[in-house]
C-alpha cells in the first residue's frame, strides 16, 4: 500500500479542511492576552500556570482567546494528517472504541447522525469558524464579551476535545499502521 505524498496545496486547501487561523488585531488588548498565552505555552512551563487567568484580565476575553487558539492548533494538526482519515480507514467520528460522535444541526441533519470522520470533521469545522466569526459569540474588541457569552464558550471546548480525541486516538492508530507497512517494504 502506497501513499502518494500530499502537497501543500492539497493540506491548505480551504475547501477541504484547512481554515485561515483567526488573527488578533496587533495593538488591541485582545492581541496581548494571546501573546501572552503563546508565550507561557511556548516556554515549557506548567499547564495550569499557562491557562491561568491573569491579574487584572477580563475572564471572558481570556477564555475567547484560548478557544480560539485551541481551535487554530487543532486545524493546523488536522491539516498534516488528514490524509490518514478518510472513509475507509475512519468509517465512523470517534474518540476511540467506546466513543462514537453523531452529527446534529439545524439544518440537514435533524437526528443525531453517524457520519464518516472526515464529513464529520469538515462540518465541524465549518460551524466552529462561523460560531467564531459571529460577533455576538467571539466579539473582537476587547470588554464586548458578556457575562452569559461565556456560558457559549464552553462547548466549543468540549466540541474541540472530541475533535482531537479522534485526531490522536483513531488517526494515530492508522498513521502506525500505515507507517510499518512502509517500514516492511
Amino acid at each position: 500500500l502506497s501513499n502518494p505524498p500530499v502537497s501543500l496545496k492539497q493540506v491548505f486547501n480551504k475547501d477541504k479542511t484547512f481554515r485561515p487561523k483567526r488573527k488578533f488585531e496587533p495593538g488591541t488588548q485582545r492581541f496581548e492576552l494571546h501573546k501572552r498565552a503563546q508565550a507561557s505555552l511556548n516556554s515549557g512551563v506548567d499547564l495550569k500556570a499557562a491557562v491561568q487567568l491573569p491579574s487584572g484580565e477580563d475572564q471572558n476575553d481570556w477564555v475567547a482567546v484560548h478557544v480560539v487558539d485551541f481551535f487554530n492548533r487543532i486545524n493546523l494538526i488536522y491539516g498534516t494528517i488528514c490524509e490518514f482519515c478518510t472513509e475507509r480507514t475512519c468509517p465512523v467520528m470517534s474518540g476511540g472504541p467506546k466513543y462514537e460522535y453523531r452529527w446534529q444541526d439545524d439544518l440537514k441533519y435533524k437526528k443525531p447522525t453517524a457520519l464518516p470522520a472526515p464529513q464529520y470533521m469538515n462540518l465541524l469545522m465549518d460551524w466552529i469558524e462561523v460560531q467564531i466569526n459571529n460577533e455576538d459569540i467571539f466579539p473582537t474588541s476587547v470588554g464586548k464579551c458578556k457575562e452569559e457569552v461565556l456560558k457559549h464558550k464552553l462547548p466549543f471546548i468540549l466540541v474541540l476535545s472530541m475533535f482531537s480525541s479522534h485526531i490522536f486516538r483513531d488517526i494515530k492508530a492508522v498513521e502506525q499502521q500505515v507507517g510499518s507497512r512502509r517500514d516492511q517494504k
